[in-house]
C-alpha cells in the first residue's frame, strides 16, 4: 500500500471529520428550513377554534369593527339546542361578554331574558352556564334591573339545588347585584340554605355565602331572620386560625355588621327570642366561645384577618349608641369578654 498505518489512520480521522462537518451543515440547514416555513404557517382564518374565534373578534372590535359573533351565539340559542350545545353558547356568549365590550353593551333587554330563560332548563350544566352569562351581563349598568327580576328564581335554584358550582355561580350574580326590597320575603325563606353553604366544605361557595349574608345584616328586616337562623352546633369552626385567611376575614365581617345590628337602638328597643341553636346563640350567647375565638385570631398571620378581629371585639365591647353618647356624658360599656380578658 505504500502508507504506514498511523499516516493511513490520520487521513482516516480527516475523513471522518470532514464527513460529520457536512452531516452537521445538512442537519442545521434542513432545520433551519422546519422553522422558516414553521414561521410562514398561519392558522387558517375560517378556523373554528375559540381562540381564533376571540382573536379575530378583538382584533375586529379594536379596528371598529362589529365581529357579529355574539349576535350570532345569542340567534343559535333561540334554535333548539341539545343541553350540551346550549351549555357550550352559553360559555361562548359569556366569554364574549368580557372580551367585546361594544358588542355586549349593544345587546338588549331580551337578549338577557333569553339568557334568563336557560334558567328554566332541566339541566344543571345549563343552569350553571345561564348563572355565568347573566353575571357577565351583569358588569353593564343599562342591563341590571332587567337582570335583578331573576334574582328569585335565582333564590329559589340556590336552595332548591343542591350543587356546588350552581351555588358558586347563583351567589357570585347575587353578590354582583344589589337585592330590591320585593325580593327580601324571598331571601328569608332561603336564609337557612344560605347558612348550610356558609358551613358546607367548599370555601368559594362558604366565602360567596357570607357575602350575600354581610350584605343582608345590614338590612334591618332581616336582621332577626339572620341572628334567630339554625346552625350547626360546631359553628365557631369557621373562627378557627386554620380556616383560609379570605375565609376568616368574610366571616368576621359578619359577625361584626351582626354585632352593630343587634346593638343598634332600634333593634335593641324589642324584646327578641332566639331558638338555643340559633345563629345569636353561636356567636352572642351566655356560652358562647366567641371571646376565645377572637383573641386567637389578633395574631394571625394576615393582618386583614388581625384589623378584622380588632374590630369585631370593639364592635362587642361597645354598643353603638353608648359610644355616639359619650361626648356628653359617661356610661360604662357592657364588656363582652370575661375580667381578665
Amino acid at each position: 500500500m505504500g502508507k504506514s498505518i498511523p499516516r493511513y489512520l490520520g487521513q482516516l480521522d480527516i475523513r471522518k471529520s470532514v464527513v460529520g462537518l457536512a452531516t452537521g451543515a445538512g442537519a442545521l440547514y434542513l432545520l433551519y428550513k422546519a422553522i422558516r416555513a414553521g414561521l410562514k404557517c398561519q392558522p387558517p382564518l375560517c378556523s373554528n377554534s375559540p381562540i381564533c374565534i376571540a382573536r379575530l373578534a378583538i382584533e375586529r372590535e379594536r379596528h371598529g369593527r362589529d365581529s357579529g359573533e355574539l349576535r350570532r351565539l345569542l340567534n343559535s340559542l333561540e334554535c333548539k339546542q341539545d343541553e350540551y350545545t346550549k351549555s357550550m353558547i352559553l360559555h361562548s356568549i359569556t366569554r364574549c361578554v368580557y372580551l367585546l365590550e361594544a358588542e355586549a353593551s349593544a345587546c338588549t333587554n331580551d337578549d338577557i331574558k333569553l339568557v334568563g330563560d336557560m334558567l328554566d332548563d332541566k339541566d344543571t350544566s345549563v343552569k350553571i352556564q345561564a348563572l355565568n352569562t347573566l353575571k357577565a351581563f351583569s358588569g353593564i349598568r343599562k342591563f341590571r334591573l332587567k337582570i335583578q327580576e331573576h334574582s328569585i328564581k335565582v333564590l329559589e335554584l340556590i336552595s332548591t339545588v343542591w350543587d356546588t358550582e350552581l351555588h358558586i355561580s347563583g351567589l357570585r350574580l347575587l353578590n354582583n347585584l344589589p337585592q330590591p326590597d320585593y325580593v327580601h320575603p324571598q331571601l328569608r325563606r332561603v336564609m337557612p340554605a344560605l347558612m348550610e353553604i356558609l358551613q358546607s366544605d367548599c370555601n368559594l361557595a362558604q366565602v360567596q355565602a357570607v357575602r350575600l349574608l354581610s350584605y343582608l345584616a345590614q338590612k334591618s328586616d332581616l336582621l332577626y331572620d339572620i341572628l334567630n337562623c339554625q346552625v350547626h352546633s360546631n359553628f365557631l369552626n369557621l373562627f378557627q386560625s386554620t380556616q383560609p385567611g379570605s375565609l376568616l376575614f368574610e366571616v368576621l365581617v359578619f359577625a361584626e355588621r351582626l354585632s352593630e345590628g343587634q346593638n343598634a337602638p332600634h333593634y335593641r328597643a324589642v324584646k327578641w327570642h332566639y331558638n338555643e341553636q340559633s345563629l345569636h346563640e353561636a356567636l352572642f350567647g351566655d356560652e358562647s366561645r366567641l371571646a376565645d375565638r377572637l383573641l386567637s385570631l389578633v395574631i394571625h398571620p394576615e393582618e386583614e384577618v388581625q384589623i378584622q378581629a380588632c374590630k369585631v371585639i370593639v364592635s362587642l365591647q361597645c354598643p353603638q349608641d353608648l359610644g355616639t353618647r359619650a361626648t356628653t356624658s359617661f356610661h360604662p360599656c357592657h364588656s363582652y369578654f370575661k375580667s381578665g380578658e
